[in-house]
């Protein structure tokens, strides 16, 4: 299997490369209005961002802001697939302008956005940042009641493009090979995350680690495998460091990157070296993962009455047997991108197997 993963360095505002209904999911996390950061990229966009926050006028900033997301919103409404989903990644900002402190919810302008493009809400995510500081609460402290708490999550929003769901042709070998075990589809599509951890930053550069705000891998990842399938593509309008396509390689699925500032690509042509050992290992835990749950499972007296089909172990569900898993063999440069070669992953590979789980 192969994939391809172009990187498009220009504004998301025009997705001109991408066709129309070319897509069939979108992972992003925006730049989130009214996060001082991201000010300045704002005003770059849109000077009157920049008056109005001199002038003390935070909704109105905020409003800009969010009108020029609204922009890249409809260009995905455009290239995405009947059926296809948007995930976006975005906090809430609190925020004192002109004397006045307040929470900017950004995640409900953005529901309001999508749904006037047509997009069909879905039931959305938390996933809960750590957070380190002792004195992490804002306001009176210890005195009622000007105290206010803290944000230690983000959202990811979900949106369907329009009412009805993708279709397949009966029993479709690319959707039922990208098949999720039972146990992760528990823990992956329960609405609160909390064994997300935040992204460390590993920039060289001072600015660019100023300008970055990359999300962790496993957000990516476990979206691109919750709501996509092998020769799926998967689109970033604000790709930052590359972390969507990062998820979409290890995921095996085609990608496709919009980002503004171009010094990016240098950092991700850095990871792009370690993509065939990351695959490797975030497949091995996976599988030791389900090893640990069919050893847990049959300790406490539960059996399994479906076996894989491409495995020796068992599997709780029979939508579960055709599970194929497929790493990255190697990745090569290739025109406006890289090109990924992608080996089925055998049985023995990776401790697949072992006595602990098919006895």
């Amino acid at each position: 299997m192969e994939t391809t993963h172009r990187i498009v360095v220009e504004d998301a505002r025009d997705l001109g490369q991408v066709d129309d209904d070319s897509v069939e999911l979108v992972v992003t996390s925006p730049p989130y209005p009214m996060i001082e950061m991201w000010d300045e990229v704002f005003a770059e966009l849109n000077s009157s961002v920049g008056d109005a926050l001199d002038a003390g006028a935070g909704r109105e900033a905020f409003e800009l802001m969010h009108e020029e997301l609204d922009r890249v919103w409809s260009e995905v409404e455009r290239v995405l697939v009947d059926g296809g989903i948007a995930c976006v990644n975005v906090g809430d900002a609190t925020r004192q302008v002109d004397g006045s402190f307040r929470v900017y919810q950004n995640h409900s302008r953005i529901v309001d956005a999508f749904e006037e493009l047509g997009f069909e809400p879905l039931p959305e995510l938390l996933w809960r940042k750590p957070v380190n500081s002792a004195a992490k609460f804002m306001g009176s402290g210890m005195l009622p009641p000007n105290a206010y708490v803290t944000l230690e999550h983000e959202y990811v929003l979900v949106f369907r493009n329009g009412k009805d769901s993708r279709s397949f042709e009966p029993g479709a070998d690319r959707r039922y090979s990208a098949a999720y075990f039972w146990e992760e589809r528990n823990r992956w599509f329960s609405d609160v995350w909390t064994d997300v951890t935040g992204e460390l930053q590993s920039l060289d550069d001072d600015d660019l680690r100023d300008r970055s705000a990359a999300y962790p891998f496993e957000v990516p990842y476990r979206l691109v495998n919750m709501y996509s399938v092998y020769g799926d593509t998967v689109l970033d309008p604000f790709w930052g460091t590359g972390t969507t396509s990062l998820a979409a390689l290890v995921a095996g699925r085609n990608s496709i990157g919009y980002e503004l500032e171009a010094e990016f690509t240098g950092v991700f042509e850095e990871r792009v070296d370690d993509v065939p050992r990351l695959s490797r290992d975030v497949i091995g835990r996976r599988l030791e993962a389900h090893r640990e749950f069919v050893a847990e499972r049959r300790a406490s007296g539960d059996g399994f009455e479906y076996e894989a089909e491409n495995y020796d172990f068992p599997v709780t569900t029979k939508q579960e047997r055709p599970l194929q898993f497929y790493s990255v063999a190697e990745v090569e440069r290739a025109d406006g991108g890289y090109r990924a070669v992608h080996e089925p992953v055998e049985s023995g590979e990776f401790g697949v197997d072992g006595d602990d789980a098919t006895e």
